[in-house]
């Protein structure tokens, strides 16, 4: 039992503004042709880095140092890939090739528009990717050396993502949808063939959509296409039974077949180029693929032939895997984490048994035994659908105090998102610090199957506040939290929420936590960037039909009914919420007397980048919280 007495909430934690704004983020990972090397990118403060090492140990080096490695497609992501002893980057909108043992990066397109996902052919001639010039989408070619110019080739609908070339070098498959569906509503699955004859660029001769919408089986949203190695087959996620499974289509035969199905989620919302859930392995043999229950997404793997799937038991401490990666060799590499070890980039060894770890995101000088493991707890909505959540409990193993505990309810982004039970940095600086955390899940979020994601259809700002104060409330009863500390904090949609529920759930919480948050669903519809320019038409309602209830739910003309302290954040370069939005609801603030504090952050975005703003971020939210929830 703790001897020392202190209240919650001023508990001293070894989890700094400084420790935190030194982590590094760890985004995506390839293997090099041989399966002996490792690529990795890294974001340090406000730049993307190329960092590889040999399989075997060798001292990490890194690869890339005056550009910094970013794609800016939509959301981002797709920034890179390697094929043989080359990667291939984008910066600043461009493709680049660099060798990865010497020489320097070199431009292989044009600097016009913006590239993403690159993709290489299995002879290294060329490499496709998905481009966006002045509005218009669709998937390019170019010469792996850049000695000819891009030639575009597929177009026509509004998003592509995750072009895939197939082993004969002679067929592409690729993702594609359009407005107003978002990648996890409804996608098709093309199949192409292409003539590759001649001293130019590939073209397309025949495609076919085989998945999806408008393919076989019925409308459904496909997740990233990938070949298995001797061709065969075209592997693919969908969620036709209701669940992202893994399918698996006869190239020969054209049959589509289930390997992985149940009430399971196997996939994930697309918000990015570049995601992966599953990889094949050389022999094809086998498919490694993340399996998510309930927020804990673990690394599994099934025989082709048989079907039979089983976790892998070495890497089951995970809790949180991603961007799955196999080597030539057999190797397999993930990203990983769990509520007690930070974000790490893993490889392990099938055929030894063995697992190294190649990357960590920070120092791991904590002590895992004062980090909170999360309880996946449920409750229920109004209507009696299960709400789903996870909860952190303070660390009591140093501290003690009386009573129930402050608590933040945090509240996702998307508001397609999902929570996941990996580690959390931020909720461990709470945690450490004896604040409680819930996670909200709230209805619409991702990882519970698909009826369970649209049940926020046209119910944006009614049930994700209804279930974060519905959270609270399962809490307050229980014992676990403090009914008169109550904070509730998200971004983006997630900022959304918390402006909703201070509407139209006055003195509820104690004090709301928004960073660039949505405030004019007029002006989000109207301003926001194309991947999301109709995003509102299913989670609010088309206009101008439903133009009352996009008053009726747009906090900046509501926020004369917000009595509680709030702190507002918000980026000055944000292309997703503009910082006219922040700037609205601080006026109403000011005009009403309502204690708040406005930080706006030059240089930044839709969420923090730079070191000096994240540790000024956590400063002002923990002089913020002793202010107006600890002591006022």
């Amino acid at each position: 039992m703790p001897t020392h007495h202190l209240p919650y909430g001023l508990w001293p934690s070894p989890i700094t503004p400084g420790s935190l704004a030194e982590g590094r983020r760890l985004s995506d990972l390839w293997w090099d042709g041989t399966g002996e090397t490792l690529v990795w990118l890294e974001g340090r403060s406000g730049k993307g880095v190329l960092v590889c090492a040999g399989a075997g140990g060798d001292a990490p080096r890194d690869l890339t140092s005056e550009l910094s490695v970013r794609a800016r497609v939509g959301y981002g992501g797709g920034d890179m890939t390697v094929a043989g002893e080359w990667v291939y980057f984008v910066s600043e909108g461009r493709l680049y090739r660099q060798h990865l043992l010497h020489g320097a990066p070199r431009a292989i397109t044009p600097p016009s528009g913006d590239a993403a996902a690159p993709t290489v052919s299995p002879d290294g001639r060329h490499v496709v990717y998905v481009y966006s010039l002045e509005g218009a989408d669709g998937l390019a070619v170019v010469d792996a050396e850049g000695e000819l110019w891009p030639q575009r080739l597929a177009w026509g609908d509004d998003f592509y993502m995750q072009p895939t070339w197939h082993p004969d070098g002679r067929r592409l498959a690729w993702v594609s949808w359009n407005h107003p569906c978002m990648p996890w509503d409804a996608t098709r699955l093309h199949l192409a063939a292409l003539d590759v004859g001649g001293t130019g660029v590939p073209f397309i001769v025949d495609d076919r959509v085989v998945a999806g919408d408008e393919g076989s089986g019925g409308a459904a949203a496909i997740f990233q296409p990938a070949f298995s190695p001797d061709g065969r087959y075209l592997a693919y996620i969908s969620d036709l039974s209701g669940w992202d499974n893994l399918y698996l289509m006869d190239l020969a035969s054209g049959e589509h077949r289930l390997l992985v199905g149940g009430e399971v989620d196997l996939g994930k919302p697309a918000w990015a180029q570049g995601m992966r859930a599953f990889a094949w392995a050389p022999d094809g043999a086998t498919i490694y693929y993340e399996r998510n229950v309930r927020g804990v997404v673990q690394l599994w793997a099934v025989d082709v032939a048989s079907g039979a799937t089983h976790v892998v038991d070495a890497l089951a401490a995970y809790t949180d895997v991603s961007q799955v990666a196999v080597s030539a060799t057999g190797r397999v590499a993930v990203i990983a984490s769990s509520p007690r070890i930070p974000t790490r980039i893993v490889c392990y060894h099938p055929a030894t048994g063995t697992v190294r770890v190649c990357a960590r995101s920070e120092t791991e000088t904590v002590p895992p035994e004062i980090l909170s493991e999360p309880e996946a707890i449920t409750w229920r909505a109004d209507d009696g659908e299960l709400v789903h959540g996870l909860y952190y409990a303070p660390d009591t193993s140093r501290f003690h105090a009386e009573g129930a505990p402050p608590l933040i309810v945090m509240v996702h982004g998307g508001p397609t998102g999902q929570t996941r039970a990996g580690y959390a940095s931020r909720n461990a600086f709470f945690t450490t610090r004896g604040y409680a955390v819930l996670e909200v899940n709230y209805r619409g979020s991702s990882g519970y199957g698909r009826r369970y994601r649209n049940l926020l259809h046209e119910q944006w700002g009614v049930y994700d506040v209804e279930d974060a104060v519905g959270g609270a409330r399962h809490l307050v009863a229980q014992g676990r939290a403090d009914p008169q500390r109550l904070v509730i904090m998200g971004g983006s949609a997630g900022g959304f929420t918390v402006l909703q529920a201070l509407i139209h759930h006055p003195g509820f919480f104690r004090a709301g936590i928004c960073l660039y948050g949505v405030t004019n669903l007029f002006a989000l519809a109207a301003e926001t960037h194309k991947f999301e320019q109709h995003y509102l038409d299913t989670m609010i309602g088309p206009l101008p039909e439903t133009s009352e209830r996009y008053w009726q739910r747009s906090p900046v003309f509501h926020a004369d009914r917000i009595r509680d302290a709030m702190a507002i954040f918000q980026g000055e370069e944000d292309r997703v919420v503009p910082v006219s939005q922040a700037e609205a609801i601080v006026e109403a603030l000011r005009r009403n007397g309502v204690p708040h504090v406005y930080h706006l952050y030059p240089g930044e975005g839709h969420g923090w980048r730079r070191s000096e703003t994240i540790k000024a971020f956590y400063e002002a939210v923990l002089a913020f919280l002793r202010q107006y929830v600890l002591f006022g």
